[in-house]
């Protein structure tokens, strides 16, 4: 059997090699950072688990974890808090997207130093809220005007932020125009020629998109990194001018590949255009309000989502409430409330499970324990592969032999 370093080699294959090392290296950093970046490891796993219980069809965004709900201004420019990465969303049984998340909470308590009893709580307290939603058969959302406690906060603040402030942070005045710094985020796009079809090919996506009348114009481009299960993908952001009121916009591009959750099911899936309109589509399903500017498009045979820019960091920091037990329970009850509310949103497409069946199911809370149990045992499963992953890539950059 190949070992986990191995199995994420060949996962990883066809990504950007120098730039997939960086995924590398920071999935060594830590086991919660491993986590994130190994979604396809979790589903490898999670599909060959005994004792799993049936649970109904629904859209699931794939990859949910703690980091994976965050605020983003809407194309009502009302800011949100939600889940938001659907990179890997498919058609799938609504306990694959609980176990995950579940897991996640274990994996990371543990790597703030939080009590494996406090841990069990927030978990049990996730499962509560999640079943409770469900069996109101009523998707909520959170926005500033009803959010509460640190995700109220994060929020007003979010709301607060306007686009100006991002372009400020992300760009230099250099010969009387602005420029996108480059850093460690961000790196200069050296081939001049694929630069500029990159800034025709947004230039003419721009002229069908919802802000055409501003007559938009990108001045600079660069390559953009973000995350960490995405690292190794091409994505791009672009700065454009308004050539009407001399406003700037911030736009990302993002290539989109198969999901990673995909080859464990035996679940039947749409046949999508591309897999840029699967991700666009569900996350449309899913979430109350889309990101402004969210659309697709084909660059030189891949497909990209492309969306306004939002700021990376807008997401709650556990780091700075581990110590507030209170505060914390408050953010888990909020993300259970969004994932129920993301599949009750997306209920009765294309053969997913219909409001009445979701209500049952939360109505039913038996399957707890059997989550609760398996997430606790697989985050333990997590920490030894983890291990054994640092372990291999430490070997492999000092020019060792791995283990099998």
């Amino acid at each position: 059997m190949s070992s986990v370093y191995e199995r994420i080699l060949a996962f990883n294959k066809d990504r950007l090699p120098d730039i997939v090392q960086l995924k590398y290296t920071g999935m060594a950093e830590k086991v919660y950072r491993f986590y994130r970046g190994t979604c396809h490891l979790f589903y490898e796993d999670f599909c060959k688990a005994e004792h799993i219980p049936v649970s109904p069809l629904t859209w699931i965004c794939g990859d949910l974890h703690l980091e994976n709900y965050g605020s983003y201004k809407g194309d009502n420019r009302l800011a949100y808090f939600d889940l938001n990465d659907f990179d890997e969303s498919v058609f799938a049984p609504c306990l694959w997207e609980v176990s995950r998340m579940v897991t996640s909470i274990f994996i990371a308590f543990d790597n703030l130093g939080i009590k494996a009893e406090k841990a069990s709580k927030m978990a049990e307290a996730y499962l509560k809220t999640y079943s409770a939603r469900l069996a109101t058969g009523k998707a909520l959302s959170i926005d500033p005007r009803i959010a509460s406690g640190i995700v109220g906060i994060f929020l007003t603040k979010a709301d607060q932020r306007k686009q100006k402030d991002l372009v400020k942070k992300l760009t230099i005045q250099r010969k009387h125009r602005l420029h996108l710094i480059t850093d460690t985020r961000h790196f200069t796009i050296e081939n001049e020629t694929y630069k500029k079809e990159l800034s025709q090919f947004i230039d003419h996506w721009m002229e069908n998109s919802a802000a055409k009348e501003y007559n938009y114009k990108v001045i600079d481009c660069v390559f953009r990194i973000a995350g960490t299960g995405s690292i190794g993908v091409k994505r791009y952001m672009f700065l454009l001018e308004s050539k009407k009121n001399g406003k700037y916009l911030l736009v990302d591009m993002k290539q989109a590949r198969p999901s990673s959750v995909q080859p464990y099911l035996h679940v039947k899936q749409p046949e999508w255009q591309t897999e840029a309109v699967r991700v666009t589509q569900i996350k449309q399903r899913m979430q109350n309000v889309s990101v402004a500017l969210l659309g697709t498009g084909m660059f030189k045979g891949d497909s990209y989502v492309i969306q306004e820019m939002q700021p990376t960091a807008d997401r709650i920091n556990f780091e700075l409430i581990k110590n507030k037990y209170d505060d914390i329970r408050l953010v888990i009850e909020d993300m259970a409330l969004l994932t129920a509310s993301a599949q009750l949103r997306s209920t009765g497409r294309q053969g997913s499970a219909i409001a009445d069946e979701l209500i049952e199911f939360g109505y039913n809370t038996n399957w707890h324990e059997g989550i609760l149990k398996y997430a606790q045992k697989y985050a333990e499963q997590v920490r030894q592969d983890y291990e054994q992953y640092v372990s291999d890539y430490n070997a492999a950059q000092n020019g060792s032999k791995v283990r099998k």
